[in-house]
């Protein structure tokens, strides 16, 4: 390697660090915001206060205050009421501690970008790209409260199925854009050449996505509390037309009909899992002992145990050590997906 390279280099592997451990706390921020949702901690905080909530209540009459505002929603009335103060700190912390864990997500995207850029470390096409990242980001928040805050209209005692699933869609995308760009400033100069993946990669990635706003409707709908047996639903592999269409119009059952919802979500996993394998199958014929073949196995492997570990939190009933790790393992999944499909696209 030429020298009048390596101070770029170094700088870049920094900035790559940096990109891959904010991926990190993006998955960790999906797992809290999972566990938020299983134990019905998202609508304790009922205000949005992005600076001034950073603080949480420090004194029992604050406490006190802050429990009065939760007393006045649909979701204790209907759900917890009667729940003791001690109950209501449980489910505070959680949501109060997903909502900081995003303010220091903000802050370690920002403080480092300033710093690399000031440095020349980041400048063109990657500025502009990760400033996209950083909007998309600052969205993400205003897409949290407005989720929120669908679940403190009156009557409801839940966020909106649809919104929760913006919610962990846009959350995904972030995870796979910044891993695309992570992925892409490793020098791979002096890595011999691939066989050509095609487009499957980036369909992979495709699936995958999809396959989360699924989940994240099935997530908000609870429709994973019912229908607990695999392969069949109910005594059957396909449930009649009649159960899959109840709701009227046609169109609400894409979101509001458990048997729907969760049917949707099976076949989207077999779709998957079963290309994937494909895909490895075929790299591994045309290509075996390629770094292609490799990523291409890892994918179909991880889609195939987040699978098993989905019909075991089904069969289940949703524990909560399940339900959080069959949403980890799906961040697992697009991530190596999107490695698989970023280091193709550069090697191709």
């Amino acid at each position: 390697m030429p020298l009048a390279r390596v101070p770029q280099v170094q700088s870049l592997n920094a900035v790559r660090i940096w990109i891959y451990a904010l991926a990190a706390l993006v998955v960790l921020m999906v797992a809290v915001g999972g566990a938020t949702r299983l134990t019905g901690s998202g609508l304790s905080i009922t205000e949005w206060r992005p600076v001034t909530g950073a603080i949480p209540p420090l004194s029992e009459q604050a406490w006190l205050v802050e429990f009065e505002k939760y007393k006045q929603i649909s979701q204790y009335e209907l759900v917890n009421k009667g729940m003791t103060l001690s109950e209501f700190k449980f489910i505070y912390a959680w949501e109060w501690g997903h909502r900081q864990l995003g303010r220091l997500i903000g802050l370690v995207f920002f403080l480092p970008l300033v710093w690399f850029w000031a440095r020349g470390a980041i400048k063109g096409r990657l500025a502009l790209t990760l400033l996209g990242i950083g909007a998309l980001g600052g969205l993400q928040g205003a897409i949290g409260w407005i989720m929120v805050a669908s679940g403190l209209e009156p009557g409801m005692t839940a966020v909106a199925p649809i919104k929760l699933t913006l919610h962990l869609t846009v959350a995904s995308i972030i995870l796979a854009c910044l891993v695309w760009v992570a992925a892409g400033l490793k020098d791979r100069s002096a890595a011999g050449p691939e066989a050509p993946a095609g487009a499957a990669p980036r369909i992979l990635v495709g699936l995958v996505l999809f396959q989360i706003a699924l989940g994240g409707l099935v997530a908000g709908s609870k429709a994973g509390l019912t229908y607990n047996t695999w392969p069949l639903m109910d005594g059957a592999l396909v449930p009649p037309a009649s159960a899959l269409f109840a709701v009227k119009p046609w169109i609400e059952n894409f979101v509001d009909n458990v048997v729907l919802v969760q049917f949707n979500h099976r076949l989207v996993a077999y779709l998957l899992v079963g290309f994937a394998l494909w895909h490895a199958w075929a790299l591994q014929r045309r290509a075996p002992g390629s770094g292609a073949a490799a990523r291409a196995r890892a994918v179909a492997g991880l889609a195939l145990a987040q699978m098993v570990l989905g019909v075991v939190t089904l069969l289940l009933v949703v524990p909560l050590w399940a339900g959080l790790a069959h949403q980890v393992l799906a961040m697992a999944v697009l991530a190596m997906a999107v490695v698989h499909a970023r280091v193709s696209t550069v090697r191709a």
